[in-house]
C-alpha cells in the first residue's frame, strides 16, 4: 500500500525510484514520504468510503444487482479502492465516480466471480451508455456524461442482473483444508505459501479452523479492523485479523464471540514480519456457529 500510495495521491516515480535506489539516505527519505502519502490515502479513502456507503444504502435496501454511487470531491487515486470495499461488503459489483476536469463523471468498477465487468462496459461503450470505458473480467474503467448516472445503473442492471443473481447463490466459501491454531505453525504456513504466488487466478488457499474459541477480540486502527485471537482445545494460539470488518456483517460477528461460545472461522494464513520474527496469523473471511 505505501508503494502503491506515490502513485494514487502523490508521484508515481517514487516507488520505482524506492525500489532502485543504491543511496540507503534516499531510500529512507523516499521510504519516509511514501509513509506519509499512504496515511494521507487512508484518511482520504476512510472519507469517501463513508459517503459511498451512505448513498449505497437505498440500491442494497432496493436490492440493485450493481451499486453505482459518485461523489463531487472524491479523490480519483481512492475510486478503485472504494469500489472494491462496496463490492467486498455487499458481495456485488461497485461503481465509484467522480467529476473529471472536462465536467464528466469518471471512476472505477469492481466485480464479483463469475460477472464479466469489463464486457458489460463495452457493451454501453458501443450502446452510447458511456463516453469511454474498458476493463476485464472483474475490473472496468468507465467516463459518462454528468446526468446519465441513473441510466448508467439501469442498463448496468438489465445486463448483469441474473449473472450477479447466480454468482451470489454460487458464492459460497470453497475451503481448501481444515487445521488448528497448534498446527498452523511457522514452518506449516511457510510451506503453505511455497505453492504461491497467489492472485485471482489462483486465490489464496482458504483454511477452516473449526470449533476454536475467540480471545482477545478488539478493533484496532483508523479503518476499522479487528484483532482475535484463535484458541483450540489442546492450548494452541493463533493470531488474527479480520481485515476492515466494523463496517460489514462481519464485524459484528466476531464481536459477539466475546461469549465465549466455540467458533467455525475461515480465513487465509500468512506470515507477519512485525519486529523481524515471523509469526502465523489468519486473515479472517468469515466466522458462524457451529
Amino acid at each position: 500500500p505505501r508503494i502503491n500510495a506515490g502513485g494514487r495521491i502523490g508521484n508515481a516515480a517514487l516507488g520505482a525510484e524506492l525500489l532502485t535506489t543504491d543511496d540507503p539516505h534516499r531510500a529512507m527519505t523516499i521510504a519516509a514520504e511514501l509513509d506519509r502519502l499512504n496515511a494521507e490515502r487512508q484518511d482520504i479513502e476512510r472519507l469517501a468510503l463513508e459517503e459511498a456507503e451512505a448513498r449505497a444504502l437505498h440500491q442494497v435496501e432496493a436490492e440493485q444487482p450493481v451499486i453505482v454511487v459518485a461523489g463531487e470531491d472524491w479523490h480519483p487515486g481512492v475510486l478503485g479502492l472504494v469500489a472494491a470495499r462496496l463490492k467486498e461488503r455487499h458481495d456485488r459489483p461497485a461503481f465509484a465516480l467522480a467529476p473529471n476536469m472536462e465536467g464528466d463523471f469518471t471512476g472505477s468498477g469492481r466485480s464479483v466471480p463469475g460477472v464479466d465487468l469489463g464486457r458489460a462496459v463495452r457493451r454501453l461503450v458501443d450502446e452510447g451508455f458511456l463516453v469511454k470505458g474498458g476493463g476485464h473480467a472483474m475490473a472496468a474503467g468507465v467516463t459518462l456524461k454528468a446526468g446519465g448516472l441513473d441510466d448508467f445503473r439501469g442498463a448496468l442492471a438489465g445486463l448483469l442482473g441474473d449473472a450477479v443473481g447466480a454468482a451470489r447463490e454460487a458464492s459460497r466459501l470453497r475451503l481448501d483444508g481444515v487445521m488448528t491454531a497448534t498446527a498452523a505453525s511457522t514452518a506449516a504456513v511457510k510451506a503453505l505459501l511455497a505453492a504461491g504466488p497467489f492472485g485471482a487466478a489462483f486465490p489464496e488457499p482458504l483454511i477452516a479452523f473449526p470449533g476454536h474459541r475467540l480471545a482477545d477480540i478488539a478493533t484496532v486502527g483508523a479503518g476499522g479492523h479487528i484483532r482475535v485471537t484463535l484458541l483450540d482445545g489442546g492450548g494452541g494460539r493463533l493470531k488474527a485479523i479480520a481485515f476492515r470488518a466494523a463496517g460489514g456483517p462481519l464485524g459484528p460477528a466476531l464481536m459477539e464471540a466475546r461469549d465465549g461460545r466455540p467458533r467455525h472461522v475461515v480465513g487465509s494464513l500468512s506470515l507477519d514480519h512485525w519486529g523481524g520474527n515471523p509469526k502465523p496469523q489468519l486473515r479472517i473471511v468469515d466466522v458462524a456457529l457451529p
